[in-house]
């Protein structure tokens, strides 16, 4: 791995991984997931912490003209608690999360446990738990500011979880019986 990668146990959310889409209409085309992290994985949260406070202070020096920004617009580890884009949301409750992304000429890498490639799409999903690959790094965008990122390398599922998004499939149905049949034709 790379000095500025991470590997973090999560619960996947808004998991665009499997094709590349625009946020908004003239966005690049990007890989994106949102990784929650419960805030009892307090070795995880050190371990992320220091990368951050290591790449921020190679950044104040590379990228940010001899000093650290005052705040970011977006800081990369936000509390699923008190972070109003989440407004309340349970699935959220009690986690950090991340929003990692992948641009689309770099997929990311969709594993199994034992590290063999996932072909089956509805293998990994929100909802499910994995070992997320990410990258951090700085950035100094003059339009966007500065800010730290995490960049979605690889996805590994631990196991399966309850589908977030309120995607219920076929729940609620029952077979027609053969009057309801007929009414219909």
């Amino acid at each position: 791995m790379n000095s500025n990668e991470i590997i973090l146990p999560c619960r996947l959310s808004y998991a665009n991984i499997w094709e590349a889409r625009q946020s908004m209409e003239g966005d690049k085309m990007q890989y994106s997931c949102c990784l929650l992290i419960p805030k009892t994985d307090t070795a995880t949260i050190q371990r992320l912490q220091k990368l951050m406070t290591k790449i921020e202070s190679e950044a104040v020096t590379t990228k940010w003209g001899g000093k650290k920004p005052a705040s970011y617009a977006h800081p990369l580890l936000r509390d699923g608690d008190t972070d109003p884009t989440k407004g309340g949301d349970s699935n959220y409750a009690g986690c950090y999360f991340i929003n990692a992304k992948a641009n689309a000429d770099h997929p990311p890498k969709i594993i199994d446990a034992r590290c063999n490639p996932v072909m089956n799409r509805e293998e990994v999903y929100s909802g499910c738990y994995a070992n997320v690959k990410v990258s951090i790094y700085a950035y100094n965008n003059p339009k966007g500011g500065k800010g730290l990122s995490a960049g979605l390398v690889a996805v590994q599922k631990t196991k399966d979880g309850a589908r977030l998004g309120g995607d219920t499939g076929t729940d609620g149905f029952a077979p027609l019986s053969q009057d309801d049949e007929d009414m219909l034709s």
